[in-house]
């Protein structure tokens, strides 16, 4: 039988936990059950640790907490579950007055927004920025097609010796124009022609045609949630997105190594848009590599453009993803340690007015 009001209890917004004094779950309420991915029946008298992953050094503290009967506060620490990733969590433990021996554990998970997401001031300065690049990028690419000419024409009198500078001058050079057909792709995309999609199907496609090119040599698992909705993007665009995520995992695996794609539902996540206001993105989808990871000096950085971990990497193609998937008004976020990567998409739900017309 309960001890705190259940109509509260259920109305918590936030991941809430109820804590016997042997330290396992007493109750659990809806949010935190969506937030562990786990049911109520599973969690119940489970050991506290064994059920709530946290990536910090925190049962000592904790015990005092309890001992002395104080609150405990935990701010920035990963906190998952074995079904869950982990995600940058506030933590609060406070003893429930009027009991005896119970503890309150309260997880509020941060609000984040995709890094391109800029406020208004940051925003222009990035909108700039990029500007600058493609104008550059248009005034060199003619020159760069001149110097090219010029080897080729130069190559059809030279011996063997001579013949391999001047392949290396139109190698390089199309190298170079292959990334400013990057840098100008930026500016080109085009607004987001949204509509109702099914994730599903376009995960499909995006495997099989990795799986018979630039994936050859990856296998694929897929995880899905059947009963996921449609969410509301430019399919083509998502599709792009989807590409590139995988592109950049199977570059990251050697042969015979593993993608999954995930998908899931969860009600729970909401993040800040660009008005400020509260946005909710429940579609989740997964894309997960057991690849060597991202090098931790440049994890925090790795949406932002030139930024790469690859040897002649151009560090586009994330910045990319995460300006498309921030013009569909979705969130992408990676969490990456050695074995595992996961880059994850959160996405908006069809609106609801939307709905309406399709069944009219």
């Amino acid at each position: 039988m309960t001890i705190l009001d259940p109509g509260l209890w259920n109305s918590l917004p936030v991941p809430a936990l109820l804590i016997a004094p042997d330290d396992t779950l007493a109750e659990t309420n809806p949010a935190a059950e969506l937030f562990l991915n786990l049911s109520s029946k599973s969690l119940a008298g489970a050991p506290l640790w064994d059920k709530v992953m946290i990536d910090a050094a925190i049962e000592e503290p904790y015990a005092r907490a309890r001992a002395q009967r104080t609150s405990l506060f935990v701010n920035d620490v990963d906190v998952g579950s074995g079904e869950r990733p982990p995600v940058q969590c506030n933590i609060q433990f406070a003893p429930l007055q009027g009991s005896d021996g119970y503890m309150l554990m309260m997880i509020s998970p941060r609000e984040l927004a995709s890094r391109v997401t800029l406020n208004a001031q940051s925003g222009k300065a990035a909108r700039s920025a990029i500007g600058m690049a493609e104008m550059l990028a248009h005034e060199i690419k003619n020159p760069l097609a001149g110097i090219t000419g010029a080897a080729q024409l130069l190559s059809m009198g030279l011996t063997n010796g001579d013949l391999e500078l001047t392949d290396l001058i139109v190698e390089e050079s199309r190298r170079i124009v292959k990334l400013l057909e990057q840098v100008e792709e930026f500016g080109n995309l085009r607004p987001p022609q949204t509509r109702a999609v099914n994730v599903h199907d376009l995960l499909d496609r995006a495997r099989q045609s990795a799986s018979v090119g630039f994936g050859a040599h990856m296998v694929f698992l897929d995880d899905y949630d059947p009963s996921l909705p449609q969410t509301w993007a430019d399919p083509d665009q998502l599709l792009q997105v989807f590409l590139n995520l995988l592109k950049n995992a199977s570059e990251a695996g050697g042969e015979g190594g593993v993608i999954k794609l995930h998908t899931f539902y969860e009600q729970s996540l909401r993040v800040r848009g660009k008005d400020g206001e509260p946005v909710r993105l429940p579609l989740q989808v997964e894309i997960i590599d057991d690849g060597p990871g991202i090098p931790p000096e440049i994890a925090g950085e790795i949406f932002e453009p030139f930024v790469s971990g690859r040897e002649n990497g151009t560090g586009l193609g994330l910045a990319l993803v995460s300006k498309i998937i921030a013009d569909n008004g979705g969130w992408i976020s990676v969490d990456s340690i050695p074995g595992r990567t996961v880059f994850r998409l959160s996405l908006p739900l069809v609106p609801k007015d939307a709905q309406d017309v399709e069944e009219d």
